[in-house]
């Protein structure tokens, strides 16, 4: 308020800010492996089925914690979330896979149909957190940032940039390039291929197979 009616200067006002390289983390395959494998084993399924579908649909946190079944349409495989829980504050609409929608079915199941959120909790509408959870699965394995785990597995798949963008519910195409990086084994198996057609070689080893 000072500032607004001038009464100071601002006492940061020109000084240069240090620079700061963002570091990126995704899971390997061992490290899914060895996560599912924790899952499995959590005494507390309600914050492990939470943390699948953080990797099944590539959610924030908070997005999918106040998520309600009534968003929720396993029939045609979407989620709505409602502009109230997006980092954008946009409804944003994604499919879901069919794994994704078989997990909901039998958490759907197992809730019964009188609970409101997905997560429902003891002292609050639904869950706030799922911190114990994942301090102790990070103790079974090393692990990278779940969201985006979930857009490297699709960049390594070779889905396009904008399509990634639309799932993860990115307002700039400028957030999502921070995953072209990725691309790399893409674009370098593409062109194996394309160099296998133009030489005549082939793109992989052949195996005569046993009449």
């Amino acid at each position: 308020m000072a500032l607004r009616w001038g009464m100071r200067s601002d006492p940061a006002k020109g000084i240069e800010r240090n620079g700061e390289e963002k570091q990126q983390r995704y899971a390997s395959g061992d490290e899914l492996a060895r996560l599912f494998t924790a899952l499995a084993e959590l005494r507390d399924q309600g914050a492990a089925n939470a943390i699948r579908l953080l990797l099944l649909c590539g959610a924030r946190r908070g997005e999918l914690l106040a998520a309600k079944w009534k968003d929720i349409d396993l029939t045609l495989g979407i989620w709505v979330k409602p502009a109230s829980t997006t980092k954008q504050r946009t409804t944003h609409t994604i499919p879901m896979s069919a794994a994704a929608r078989q997990l909901l079915a039998a958490m759907r199941e197992q809730g019964g149909d009188d609970s409101v959120y997905l997560f429902p909790a003891r002292f609050t509408p639904h869950r706030l957190d799922l911190d114990d959870a994942w301090g102790a699965l990070r103790k079974a394995a090393d692990l990278g940032a779940l969201r985006h785990t979930f857009a490297s597995l699709l960049v390594s798949s070779g889905q396009s940039l904008p399509l990634i963008g639309a799932l993860l519910g990115h307002a700039s195409p400028v957030t999502t390039a921070r995953y072209a990086h990725l691309f790399d084994d893409v674009q370098r198996s593409a062109a194996d291929r394309v160099g296998a057609i133009i030489t005549g070689a082939p793109s992989a080893e052949i195996m005569p197979l046993k009449k």
